[in-house]
């Protein structure tokens, strides 16, 4: 009421001492452009290439999917995910969870049979949660105006959804479609990154700051998301349900360049993602009868192209 108050008063004083300024005709206001042509417009220079040290291929049967870590968020927990890799520790293990409009897990089918399940050999098996870290001032944070229920403050931060809280100067990644996290059970130091998971329904941000999550899914999420779903409790695959075996899991740096996927990130701190929100906030598109005018920060897609090698 008080704003009202204020901003009526204003625009009565303001019509005292002149003339109301005409309106723009909607159709003279400069059109936004679709998603489609923000990305095609685009130059060389808002994209870049993904870190080979801080990328991770999941060879599946059906396909790969690439994983891009996020060591300024849970440095410890992807320490501890590459050394894994390393040992190869996840070659041969399976896809154990597919729960309907929630998560894909994977992890050792045997972890809980001492005699079968696969040895850690330098990897640690637990570690301190890295729920949300310290906040740095440096960080590329391009804040999302539109406000948020979980957090005082979200937006992108080199690539990934993030929330920071100014006040006591944290800072953590949120649960959007493709979040991979290292599942834990009860206590908060029970996960280390033997058992990952990736987001395959509606954002459950409820998690936020209750796991910690590595990074995020960049390429094959149809083959998470098209899985059967389990017919056990919480979307485990029953024991008349075949497990989704791994092949092998890699970084891109452990792997030659001829083997590496040529993909590119858009940069979420370039003046083309903030007309990419723009546009999605606003919906452009002749088919919208209602634009809602806002954004929710899951809702903002970060673009992924593959670049051919000339």
């Amino acid at each position: 009421m008080k704003w009202f108050i204020i901003l009526a008063s204003f625009f009565y004083m303001n019509f005292a001492v002149s003339a109301p300024k005409a309106k723009v005709p909607l159709k003279e206001q400069p059109k936004l452009r679709s998603m489609g042509e923000i990305i095609e417009q685009s130059s060389n220079s808002d994209w870049r290439p993904l870190n080979p040290e801080n990328t991770m291929y999941m060879e599946l049967p059906n396909g790969r999917v690439i994983i891009e870590l996020a060591p300024g968020f849970a440095p410890n927990h992807v320490e501890n995910v590459k050394n894994l890799i390393k040992e190869k520790y996840w070659d041969g293990l399976a896809i154990v969870r597919s729960q309907d409009n929630y998560v894909v897990q994977w992890a050792d089918p045997n972890s809980e049979k001492p005699e079968l399940k696969k040895p850690i050999k330098n990897a640690k098996v637990k570690l301190p949660s890295e729920f949300e870290g310290p906040w740095n001032a440096k960080k590329p944070f391009v804040k999302l105006k539109d406000g948020d229920v979980y957090a005082p403050e979200v937006g992108f931060v080199d690539g990934f959804p993030a929330a920071r809280d100014l006040k006591n100067k944290k800072g953590w990644l949120l649960h959007c479609y493709g979040a991979v996290g290292a599942g834990r059970d009860n206590p908060t130091d029970s996960g280390g990154g033997t058992e990952l998971y990736a987001v395959t329904g509606h954002a459950p941000r409820h998690l936020d700051r209750n796991v910690t999550l590595i990074g995020r899914v960049v390429y094959g999420m149809d083959l998470l998301s098209s899985l059967p779903r389990g017919k056990g409790p919480m979307g485990f695959f029953d024991k008349n349900q075949p497990f989704v075996g791994i092949k092998s899991v890699r970084l891109a740096s452990e792997v030659t360049e001829r083997e590496r996927a040529n993909l590119e990130i858009m940069k979420t701190d370039s003046k083309t993602f903030q007309d990419l929100i723009q546009s999605r906030r606003h919906r452009p598109e002749e088919w919208f009868a209602f634009r809602p005018e806002k954004i929710e920060i899951c809702n903002v897609p970060i673009p992924v192209r593959t670049v051919v090698a000339k």
